[in-house]
C-alpha cells in the first residue's frame, strides 16, 4: 500500500500518465499494474533533489520498465497456446467519444502495436500518442536523436500499413452491437451470420486455461456456429451478455454474476463485424471491472 499524499507526490499526481504508458505498451493490465509497482519502489529511492523534473524522471522510469518486461515477455509468448491477445481494459463511455485517443488504446491498436519491436513500440507511443519530441525520447531511453527520428519514421510507416480501417459511426456501432447480444443470447445462427462480414475472422484467447479456438476461425458460418456452441455449453449456463466500453470502443461483456468471464471486441464494416476478438482467459481478465477503478487513460 502507497501512503502519500495526492497533493504532494508527484508519482500520484502523474499516475494515471504513467499507467496509460505502461498499458499501451505492454497490453497488459497486469503487467502495468506490475511496472506501477516497481516504479514507485524506483521513485520512493530516488535523491529528489537531484531530480529536477519528476515527471520525466517517471515516464523515462515506466517506459523503461516496460520495455525490459516486454522484451521477456515475447519469448513467453512464443510458446503461448493459442491466439495471444491483449488484456481489455473496461473504459468510461466518454473515452469512446474521442475517436482519437480511443483509437490508440482499442484492441485492434495494441495487436498491432505488437508487430513492432519494443523499442520501435515505445518510441511511437512517446511521439505518436503522447507528443513528446524526439529529443525528449532520446533523453528517455539514452539514444542519439537522429537513431529516434528514423526508429519513429520507420515505426509510424509499419502502424500506418497496418492500421485497420474500420467504420467509427457510435450510433450504428450501438445498433450492431445491441442486436448481436440478441442474436447470440437467443441462440439465432441465422441472425448472427447476418450480421458477420463474408470474411469475418475471429481470433480466441484462452491461454489453454479454458475453451478457446487455437487458430483463427474464418467466415460466418464457422465463426457463428463456434461462438454459439461456446455459449452453448453447460459450463456457459448463466453467462450474460451485455454491452460495455472496451479499451475507448464498445463491445460485448461477458458475465456469470459480478464475475467477468469474457470480452469481445469487433472491427465494423460496412455494418458488419469483420475481425472479431474474444478475450476468454481468466488470468487476463483484471481489467473488467467498472470504469471507476479501471484508470483512465489520458494523453500526456
Amino acid at each position: 500500500m502507497i501512503d502519500t499524499k495526492p497533493e504532494s507526490d508527484p508519482y500520484i499526481e502523474h499516475r494515471r500518465l504513467l499507467f496509460s504508458t505502461a498499458y499501451r505498451m505492454l497490453g497488459s493490465v497486469t503487467d502495468a499494474e506490475d511496472v506501477l509497482q516497481d516504479a514507485w519502489l524506483t521513485w520512493n529511492s530516488a535523491d529528489r533533489v537531484a531530480i529536477r523534473h519528476s515527471k520525466a524522471y517517471l515516464v523515462r522510469t515506466v517506459t523503461n520498465l516496460s520495455l525490459n518486461r516486454l522484451t521477456s515477455a515475447r519469448a513467453t509468448r512464443e510458446t503461448y497456446v493459442g491466439p495471444w491477445l491483449p488484456e481489455p481494459l473496461l473504459t468510461s463511455p466518454d473515452a469512446a467519444m474521442e475517436t482519437e485517443m480511443a483509437d490508440t488504446v482499442s484492441t485492434a491498436m495494441l495487436v498491432v502495436l505488437e508487430t513492432l519491436t519494443p523499442v520501435e513500440r515505445a518510441v511511437f507511443l512517446l511521439r505518436e500518442v503522447f507528443s513528446y519530441s524526439h529529443a525528449e525520447i532520446a533523453d528517455t531511453l539514452d539514444r542519439p536523436e537522429p537513431t529516434i527520428r528514423q526508429i519513429a519514421h520507420r515505426a509510424r510507416e509499419h502502424v500506418q500499413a497496418r492500421r485497420p480501417r474500420f467504420d467509427t459511426d457510435r450510433a450504428r456501432r450501438e445498433e450492431i452491437t445491441a442486436r448481436f447480444i440478441t442474436a447470440c443470447s437467443g441462440g439465432d445462427l441465422n441472425a448472427v451470420m447476418e450480421l458477420l462480414a463474408p470474411d469475418v475472422t475471429a481470433w480466441t484467447d484462452g491461454g489453454g486455461k479454458v475453451t478457446a479456438a487455437l487458430r483463427p476461425l474464418h467466415g460466418p458460418d464457422h465463426v457463428a456456429r463456434w461462438l454459439l456452441g461456446v455459449l452453448a455449453k453447460p459450463q456457459s449456463a448463466g453467462v450474460v451478455l451485455e454491452a460495455g466500453t472496451i479499451n475507448g470502443e464498445l463491445g460485448v461483456l461477458f458475465a456469470a454474476g459480478d464475475m467477468p468471464v469474457g470480452a469481445l471486441t469487433f472491427d465494423m464494416v460496412d455494418g458488419r463485424l469483420h475481425i472479431v476478438r474474444l478475450q476468454v482467459n481468466p488470468d487476463k481478465l483484471n481489467g473488467l471491472h467498472t470504469p471507476a477503478t479501471a484508470p483512465p487513460l489520458p494523453g500526456r
